[in-house]
Protein backbone atom coordinates (compact mmCIF):
# COMPACT_ATOMS: atom_id res chain seq x y z
CA UNK A 1 0.00 0.00 0.00
CA UNK A 2 1.13 3.38 -1.17
CA UNK A 3 1.09 5.97 1.70
CA UNK A 4 -0.48 9.50 0.49
CA UNK A 5 1.75 11.87 2.36
CA UNK A 6 -0.07 14.39 0.30
CA UNK A 7 -3.39 13.67 1.72
CA UNK A 8 -1.58 13.19 5.62
CA UNK A 9 -0.44 16.90 5.65
CA UNK A 10 -3.84 17.92 4.60
CA UNK A 11 -5.15 16.55 7.20
CA UNK A 12 -2.74 17.60 9.80
CA UNK A 13 -3.34 21.01 8.42
CA UNK A 14 -7.09 20.52 8.79
CA UNK A 15 -6.20 19.40 12.54
CA UNK A 16 -4.62 23.12 12.64
CA UNK A 17 -6.89 24.71 10.82
CA UNK A 18 -10.17 23.93 12.61
CA UNK A 19 -8.66 22.93 16.23
CA UNK A 20 -9.29 19.48 16.06
CA UNK A 21 -7.60 16.70 18.38
CA UNK A 22 -8.46 13.96 15.89
CA UNK A 23 -9.72 13.20 12.30
CA UNK A 24 -10.11 10.28 10.65
CA UNK A 25 -10.39 9.24 6.36
CA UNK A 26 -11.52 6.50 4.90
CA UNK A 27 -11.38 5.58 1.14
CA UNK A 28 -12.32 2.10 0.77
CA UNK A 29 -10.45 -0.24 2.95
CA UNK A 30 -7.94 2.42 3.85
CA UNK A 31 -8.45 4.38 6.40
CA UNK A 32 -6.40 7.17 7.91
CA UNK A 33 -6.39 8.55 10.98
CA UNK A 34 -4.43 11.96 12.54
CA UNK A 35 -4.65 13.44 16.02
CA UNK A 36 -2.56 15.46 18.08
CA UNK A 37 -1.53 15.40 21.97
CA UNK A 38 -3.10 17.77 24.52
CA UNK A 39 -1.10 21.30 24.24
CA UNK A 40 1.93 20.27 26.02
CA UNK A 41 2.39 17.50 23.46
CA UNK A 42 0.62 20.15 20.38
CA UNK A 43 4.32 19.96 18.54
CA UNK A 44 3.73 15.70 18.10
CA UNK A 45 1.20 14.85 15.64
CA UNK A 46 0.59 10.71 14.59
CA UNK A 47 -0.77 9.31 12.03
CA UNK A 48 -2.16 5.93 11.62
CA UNK A 49 -2.52 4.12 7.92
CA UNK A 50 -4.18 0.75 8.43
CA UNK A 51 -4.49 -1.90 8.06
CA UNK A 52 -2.75 -5.05 8.92
CA UNK A 53 -3.29 -7.38 6.31
CA UNK A 54 -2.56 -10.29 8.15
CA UNK A 55 -5.46 -10.36 10.33
CA UNK A 56 -8.13 -9.27 8.09
CA UNK A 57 -6.22 -12.63 5.81
CA UNK A 58 -7.04 -14.79 8.88
CA UNK A 59 -9.70 -17.35 8.54
CA UNK A 60 -13.03 -15.33 9.62
CA UNK A 61 -14.66 -19.29 10.02
CA UNK A 62 -17.04 -19.15 7.67
CA UNK A 63 -19.96 -17.83 5.45
CA UNK A 64 -22.28 -15.07 6.96
CA UNK A 65 -22.09 -10.85 7.35
CA UNK A 66 -19.16 -9.57 8.95
CA UNK A 67 -19.20 -7.05 11.45
CA UNK A 68 -15.98 -5.78 11.38
CA UNK A 69 -14.23 -3.05 13.49
CA UNK A 70 -14.06 0.22 12.38
CA UNK A 71 -10.99 1.27 14.35
CA UNK A 72 -7.36 0.31 15.81
CA UNK A 73 -8.11 -0.38 19.62
CA UNK A 74 -9.59 -2.53 22.16
CA UNK A 75 -12.82 -4.81 22.19
CA UNK A 76 -15.22 -5.27 24.89
CA UNK A 77 -18.14 -7.13 24.57
CA UNK A 78 -19.82 -5.15 27.15
CA UNK A 79 -20.48 -1.84 28.45
CA UNK A 80 -18.22 -2.04 31.54
CA UNK A 81 -16.45 -4.68 33.53
CA UNK A 82 -19.10 -6.99 35.23
CA UNK A 83 -21.91 -6.02 33.03
CA UNK A 84 -24.81 -8.17 30.77
CA UNK A 85 -22.90 -8.66 27.50
CA UNK A 86 -24.26 -6.45 24.29
CA UNK A 87 -24.85 -9.63 22.32
CA UNK A 88 -24.05 -13.67 23.24
CA UNK A 89 -24.04 -16.34 20.24
CA UNK A 90 -28.04 -17.21 19.08
CA UNK A 91 -29.20 -13.57 19.78
CA UNK A 92 -31.41 -12.12 16.72
CA UNK A 93 -30.40 -8.64 16.31
CA UNK A 94 -31.05 -5.75 13.87
CA UNK A 95 -29.31 -3.28 11.72
CA UNK A 96 -27.43 -0.46 14.00
CA UNK A 97 -27.62 -2.70 17.17
CA UNK A 98 -24.35 -2.20 19.20
CA UNK A 99 -22.41 -5.50 18.82
CA UNK A 100 -19.71 -4.44 21.14
CA UNK A 101 -17.59 -0.84 21.88
CA UNK A 102 -13.49 -0.44 20.61
CA UNK A 103 -11.83 1.37 22.51
CA UNK A 104 -9.11 3.60 21.02
CA UNK A 105 -7.71 6.62 22.79
CA UNK A 106 -9.23 6.63 25.82
CA UNK A 107 -12.84 6.79 23.33
CA UNK A 108 -15.59 4.06 23.81
CA UNK A 109 -16.61 4.00 20.63
CA UNK A 110 -19.77 1.42 19.95
CA UNK A 111 -19.70 -1.05 16.63
CA UNK A 112 -22.90 -0.97 15.17
CA UNK A 113 -24.37 -4.25 13.26
CA UNK A 114 -24.15 -3.64 9.66
CA UNK A 115 -27.00 -5.91 8.93
CA UNK A 116 -30.11 -7.63 11.07
CA UNK A 117 -29.47 -11.40 11.50
CA UNK A 118 -28.47 -13.66 14.21
CA UNK A 119 -25.02 -14.04 15.85
CA UNK A 120 -23.48 -16.78 14.68
CA UNK A 121 -19.96 -16.38 15.86
CA UNK A 122 -17.82 -13.80 18.35
CA UNK A 123 -14.46 -14.16 16.74
CA UNK A 124 -13.04 -11.87 19.56
CA UNK A 125 -12.75 -12.29 23.37
CA UNK A 126 -13.13 -9.49 25.87
CA UNK A 127 -9.98 -7.25 25.80
CA UNK A 128 -8.86 -7.96 23.25
CA UNK A 129 -6.93 -5.70 20.75
CA UNK A 130 -8.15 -5.60 17.21
CA UNK A 131 -6.89 -4.05 14.05
CA UNK A 132 -9.11 -2.20 11.62
CA UNK A 133 -11.19 -3.78 9.10
CA UNK A 134 -11.12 -7.72 11.28
CA UNK A 135 -14.08 -9.56 11.72
CA UNK A 136 -15.54 -9.35 14.93
CA UNK A 137 -19.12 -11.07 14.92
CA UNK A 138 -20.33 -13.91 12.27
CA UNK A 139 -24.05 -13.00 11.40
CA UNK A 140 -26.47 -15.69 10.14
Amino acid sequence: MKIDKKLIKELVDNLKEFDLTELEYQEGQTKIKVAKGSKVDQLKTSAVVSPNKAVLKSADDGEGVRVKSPIIGTAYLAPEPGAKKFVEVGDKIKKGQTVMIVEAMKTMNHVPSTADGEVKKILIEDGQPVEFGQTLVLLK
